[in-house]
């Protein structure tokens, strides 16, 4: 096969075979395939698309570029993907509740992108826990706990990596079928019965409208089971903070209070809860939604879930007491400042996005992906959409290293915060905004 005149016949719009495609991402792996041709092609699919087959095609390459990860345990092998939002730290509660209902859940994670937090760098604000352990201490931790959240390792879909820095560098990445890709070949090497999605809509997300979020789930969701793993989505409301608090050591406090019962965040947990909920069903723990959400709650209630989150965290060499002393091992920030409400009136609306930059700016992200991150700043206490305040009452805690970046941090997010006296302009809708099957693709 020549790799122009593949390039050829996605730029005239042609349909690639299974064989063509994989031609192409073995050449990337191998470097038998130029990155300029790699290039072309991206931009070609990007103006072009790709069929469903197409995207099977392309998934199922870039996860058999490297390692695919094969299981015997004596449970489903299930795992959850979130698009990204501001305060979302569902992974963190969520694989010790399934696993604590007899799923095994190997998650592969990321690290921030964009104005969003990442899984790894709110693990990483626990002292000694290993994000990038080697392979056998991964498995081993699976099978023992139940659970292991981890960073992708080099010899998992290793062509993804090589194609996403490509597409970074041609204005590509925001193709439907490369994200879809992407997303789901790591997803796949790890060797999963079932996949839950969680689609993130509106100002916090990538994907801003229904319209854009509904096209990207249905991509994973046909694609998905496509390639044989059992799949569904939620598209979930990304128009405030999923969490009271966005941060890294701070949504891990969050984490652990969730998990010890310590505090209820009702928005939080129902998401939380509908995503487990989803996994148990496609992994065949529960015979019914339904009875999902009963088991999840009472692995919660009865501090199952909050046990193997500690055991997890002490296998990969954080504390064991993590769960009993947060405020040991999660370090404070050396400043925090109150951002008061300006006037009387209830919360109408945040611009989620400008709070994830808020955090980003206090240190608590990545402007270059050289950067060190601060993982004790960040805001806490956020106040949910609705709420009626007074003037000077607290809208948010910011967590800062300095005095000066406290200040500068407080006026951005009163300005992301919109106060109001209107009772009708909140509007009143579930966080779930829709739910996606194979049936829906």
């Amino acid at each position: 096969m020549l790799p122009q005149e593949i390039i050829r016949t996605k730029r005239d719009g042609g349909r690639l075979s299974e064989a063509e495609i994989r031609f192409m991402v073995e050449g990337l792996t191998s470097g038998a395939v130029s990155e300029g041709q790699v290039a072309a092609l991206a931009m070609a699919v990007f103006f072009r698309g790709m069929a469903t087959d197409e995207r099977v095609a392309l998934t199922l390459a870039m996860r058999d570029s490297g390692q695919v990860l094969a299981w015997d345990l004596s449970g489903p092998v299930l795992d959850k993907h979130s698009s990204g939002g501001i305060g979302d730290n569902v992974s963190l509660m969520l694989a010790p509740m399934v696993a604590a209902c007899g799923g095994y859940v190997p998650m592969i994670s990321g690290r921030g992108l964009g104005h969003t937090g990442g899984t790894l760098d709110k693990l990483d604000a626990i002292p000694g826990y290993q994000t990038q352990p080697g392979r056998e201490l991964f498995t081993q931790v699976v099978r023992d706990v139940g659970t292991a959240i981890i960073g992708q390792t080099a010899d998992l879909a290793p062509a993804d990596r090589r194609l996403y820095a490509i597409r970074d560098v041609t204005a590509t990445v925001e193709s439907i079928d490369l994200i879809t890709a992407s997303i789901l070949s790591k997803k796949l090497a790890a060797g999963l019965d079932g996949l839950t999605l969680d689609v993130k809509c509106g100002n916090g997300a990538f994907m801003t409208s229904l319209a854009e979020a509904r096209g990207l789930a249905k991509s994973l969701v046909a694609v998905a089971n496509g390639a044989g793993v059992a799949t569904r989505a939620l598209i979930t409301d990304m128009n405030e903070p999923l969490a009271p608090a966005a941060g890294n050591g701070l949504e891990v406090a969050v984490a652990i209070a969730f998990l010890t019962r310590a505090r209820r965040f009702p928005r939080l947990e129902r998401v939380t809860i509908e995503l487990g909920a989803a996994m148990l069903a496609s992994g065949g723990l529960a015979a019914s939604l339904d009875e999902a959400r009963t088991k999840l709650t009472a692995r919660l209630d009865d501090g199952r879930a909050a046990n193997v989150f500690a055991r997890m965290v002490a296998a990969l060499g954080g504390p064991r007491n993590l769960i009993e002393r947060p405020d040991l091992y999660l370090r404070a920030a050396e400043v925090t400042r109150a951002v008061a409400a300006p006037a009387d009136g209830r919360v109408v609306g945040f611009d989620s996005r400008a709070l994830g930059i808020a955090v980003i700016a206090l240190g608590g992200g990545r402007r270059t992906a050289q950067d060190a991150i601060d993982h004790a700043v960040g805001l806490s206490e956020i106040v949910g959409l609705g709420a009626t305040v007074a003037a000077g009452d607290p809208l948010a805690i910011v967590h800062a290293a300095t005095a000066e970046d406290a200040d500068r941090i407080v006026a951005m997010v009163s300005a992301s915060i919109r106060i109001g006296d209107d009772e009708g302009t909140v509007p009143d809708r579930d966080v779930i905004l829709e739910r996606i099957g194979p049936e829906d693709c």
